[in-house]
């Protein structure tokens, strides 16, 4: 079986040793992605502009590898206040529409950046190149 590793634009990558995403066979599943992008932006106090970037990211990263949204089967969401769970739930129903995936939203008590609301991980299923 094939691994492929993708290296995103984060600097943590490098710091802390990891890829943005790997596709082994027909799995391809990302790191803990936040919002914040290659220029640095965050969308600052905004759970679902933060929501909506960090999924971005994640899906720029499966289809860098040839994995288009549409296969994502899993994701993960890890917010610092459930009380954005509106907002975050409404940035992905919108990303994922009549297809959801499997998806879980858990309250932690903090992210390695406190302007950081939200991480998403991301998985999905493409055994066969040509159903990309």
């Amino acid at each position: 079986m094939t691994i492929e590793r993708l290296a995103g634009a984060a600097a943590w990558e490098q710091t802390y040793g990891y890829c943005r995403v790997v596709r082994a066979g027909g799995w391809a599943i990302t790191a803990g992605t936040t919002a914040t992008g290659p220029d640095g932006a965050l969308h600052h106090g905004d759970p679902y502009g933060q929501a909506r970037a960090a999924f971005g990211i994640a899906l720029d990263a499966l289809q860098a590898v040839g994995v288009p949204a549409e296969r994502v089967v899993r994701t993960r969401m890890y917010v610092t206040d459930i009380a954005h769970q509106a907002e975050i739930g409404r940035a992905h129903r919108e990303l994922f529409g009549t297809e959801p995936p499997a998806a879980t939203m858990v309250q932690v008590s903090a992210l390695a950046d406190p302007d950081h609301l939200i991480e998403v991980e991301v998985e999905a299923y493409c055994p066969d190149p040509a159903q990309a």
